[in-house]
């Protein structure tokens, strides 16, 4: 037994710590476990009777910038006094930093606990072994900086190069002279071809990946990095935006994009991988290095497009069209505290708000301004149409374009998924028909498997049955959309011109918009910055509270005002309509239409026995019965100022005093008009009375 070894120790546990520092290691490197885990019987050959194992860090550096648990672990045990000898393959399996290594060192002096290693045993109490075991953590720290600087060094001389290999994304490969190539398989290239080209149209990963799951369209994953066997499954937003953001895709050799950060938690060096860099902080960046799916231009565009998409980061700017409703979301600014103004929909398919929000959900204060979006649009809109009336060409043509495109985009996509649907069923079918039949066992299976198939087959043909359809929306001739240019209004709000495009075209012309609300005046004040450097400014008039555009005119309401308690609802409804006056909505007045909005302004209704008893003047229809002649005899006095009659509003019913109808005059005139009366009468009497020629009366 060695001298270092006492029966103090011996009393206590033995302790086996067994690390490797990367996963790879652990998969591949089974021969260093085993020496490692061969240690346990070393320690029953010196003498210890308790041996445990510690293998909880396997896969963990031991650089210090990561948790290793199985570490902490044998540190507290060591603290608590229990533990008398720890055995290690070497001091770089205990710990690759001084901090960690000295740490274990002086708890082991100071329990009396041993060290031993594949080369000694060491008793930290003794100078000799201390030095010697302060050497041996030097020396691993030294040698893993030595490692790592010159793996650092050989791996980016290669990347500068552009050999370094590394796993690529999917549709891209090394081929066997170490270059980088487009994946053989057609519909890998299409289906990324596709998304880069939606991408372009659609203007926004969210938009993208709506069309791609509405209409079923797949895309390539790779299932294992290892063998690169590719699976087809329906995006998700990380997929499709993993791959506009790749610049492997735009034929450049990227290496370095991402770093680590290391940082301080509960005292101790915390490293953490994957943290994107900035291009300019990428280590290798080489264009037009292979192949690619899009452009370098076209890559540079799509990061533009990102980057305006952004609408949550900070420092936020005017950001690009992305649909909806809102026609100018994310381009206004209010005017009272400079923060961007933010978009809301009332309802499905309702209207447009605009509000300042910022202050009161970031730090509790009042909104800044609100208002509807419709008037707001309506304006800017017109302004556009005189600024696109040169454009008004070209528009037309992109927008009758635009879903031709999309129909055979989808068309394509679904074209080549049938083509390997139909492969993978014929190779089940030879699958099936090369078991034994009696095998009933795989037979059964392989059988079941050939029906998904054709299930699958089937389901394709009829989804591209569907799309082969003629469109039921009648193709737009060019010549027509040539003779719109002079009536971009019509192109603007044709139902091929969506509202992404709307939106696009508004951004291209302007800036900026700075809003305000003028309260006294009742007005949206709009401030134009256009693309040019000129500036405009736009007023449009705001509803009040309670108001919209299905409401009923001010005219209307001051009718019903100054008429409601004089007259029944249906004689207010009769002068609304003669006044050519309308509801909101466009319609007719009638009884019920005015006892609505009688009740909204909560007016009193009509009541004819108060009416009654105090009512001092006459209806035309009172005023002709009480003189015994005809309405329109009235009127004629009325009109020829012979009485006088007044109105609450024109063509509102007459009110007249009953002591006009007692003066000479129009006592006269009645009296006249009632002779002529009688006299036509008389005569019409005795024209029947008359006797017919031949006949005698007797």
């Amino acid at each position: 037994m060695n001298g270092k070894i006492a029966s103090e120790h011996l009393s206590r546990r033995a302790v086996v710590y067994v690390r490797q520092s990367t996963p790879t290691q652990v998969s591949e490197n089974l021969e260093s476990q085993r020496r490692q885990y061969a240690l346990v019987e070393r320690a029953r050959e010196l003498g210890f009777r308790d041996v445990e194992t510690i293998d909880d860090d396997l896969g963990r550096s031991g650089s210090g910038l990561s948790e290793r648990p199985g570490f902490q672990r044998l540190v507290a045990e060591v603290c608590g006094g229990h533990v008398g000898a720890v055995l290690s393959l070497e001091a770089s399996r205990l710990a690759r930093n001084g901090r960690d290594w000295h740490h274990l060192i002086d708890f082991c002096g100071l329990v009396g606990a041993i060290i031993i290693d594949s080369e000694g045993i060491y008793d930290p109490r003794l100078p000799n072994d201390r030095l010697l075991l302060g050497l041996k953590g030097s020396m691993s720290e030294f040698e893993l900086s030595l490692f790592r600087q010159r793996s650092f060094e050989a791996i980016r001389n290669k990347a500068k190069r552009g050999e370094l290999t590394f796993r690529l994304p999917v549709g891209l490969r090394w081929s066997e002279a170490n270059t980088i190539e487009l994946d053989p398989d057609l519909r890998v290239r299409e289906a990324l071809a596709l998304v880069f080209r939606r991408y372009h149209a659609l203007g926004s990963v969210r938009q993208l990946l709506l069309w791609m799951r509405e209409g079923k369209i797949l895309v390539p994953a790779t299932a294992s990095h290892r063998d690169g066997t590719i699976v087809w499954k329906l995006p998700v937003y990380n997929t499709l935006h993993s791959i506009i953001t790749n610049p492997c895709y735009a034929g450049a050799y990227a290496y370095g994009k991402t770093g680590d950060r290391r940082q301080m938690v509960s005292g101790r060096a915390h490293k953490t991988s994957g943290h994107a860099k900035a291009r300019e902080e990428w280590a290798v960046l080489i264009r037009d290095h292979h192949p690619g799916y899009v452009s370098w231009e076209q890559y540079e565009r799509n990061q533009t497009m990102l980057t305006n998409n952004a609408h949550m980061m900070k420092r936020v700017q005017p950001r690009a069209g992305r649909g909806g409703r809102g026609l100018l979301g994310a381009l206004l600014r209010c005017r009272r505290c400079g923060r961007m103004i933010q978009v809301t929909y009332q309802g499905k398919g309702g209207g447009v708000r605009y509000s300042c929000r910022s202050a009161n959900l970031n730090h509790g204060e009042l909104n800044c301004i609100s208002f509807g979006g419709l008037r707001a649009e309506e304006a800017v809109a017109s302004g556009i149409m005189d600024a696109l009336t040169p454009r008004a060409i070209d528009a037309a043509i992109e927008a009758s374009a635009r879903v031709s495109h999309e129909r055979a985009d989808q068309e394509r996509a679904v074209s080549l998924e049938l083509e390997q649907a139909r492969y993978e069923a014929r190779r089940a079918a030879r699958r099936y028909e090369a078991v034994d039949p009696d095998n009933r066992l795989v037979a059964s299976e392989l059988e079941a498997r050939w029906n998904a198939q054709l299930n699958r087959v089937n389901e394709l043909e009829v989804r591209l049955a569907e799309l082969q359809k003629p469109s039921e929306v009648a193709p737009i001739d060019r010549q027509m959309l040539l003779s719109l240019a002079n009536t971009l209004p019509a192109v603007w709000n044709s139902e091929a011109a969506d509202m992404r495009l709307k939106q696009r075209i508004v951004r291209v012309l302007i800036n900026e918009i700075v809003a305000d609300v003028d309260e006294e005046r009742g007005e949206i004040v709009l401030v134009l910055h256009w693309a040019g450097g000129q500036h405009s400014e736009l007023r449009v008039r705001k509803f009040r509270t309670g108001q919209h555009r299905r409401v009923a005119s001010e005219e209307a309401f001051d009718v019903v005002r100054r008429m409601a308690s004089r007259w029944p609802d249906d004689q207010i409804a009769a002068t609304l309509n003669r006044l050519g006056l309308l509801t909101g909505v466009g319609n007719t007045w009638n009884a019920r239409r005015v006892y609505s909005i009688r009740r909204r302004l909560q007016l009193a209704a009509f009541d004819p026995m108060t009416a009654s008893s105090s009512k001092q003047t006459l209806t035309l229809t009172e005023a002709a019965r009480e003189l015994g002649v005809h309405e329109s005899l009235v009127r004629r006095l009325i009109r020829d100022g012979l009485i006088r009659a007044t109105q609450v509003v024109a063509n509102a019913p007459y009110e007249i005093s009953p002591d006009e109808l007692k003066t000479e005059e129009v006592l006269r005139c009645v009296q006249r008009a009632k002779n002529v009366g009688r006299n036509k009468r008389q005569q019409a009497a005795e024209r029947l009375t008359l006797p017919l020629p031949g006949l005698t009366r007797r």
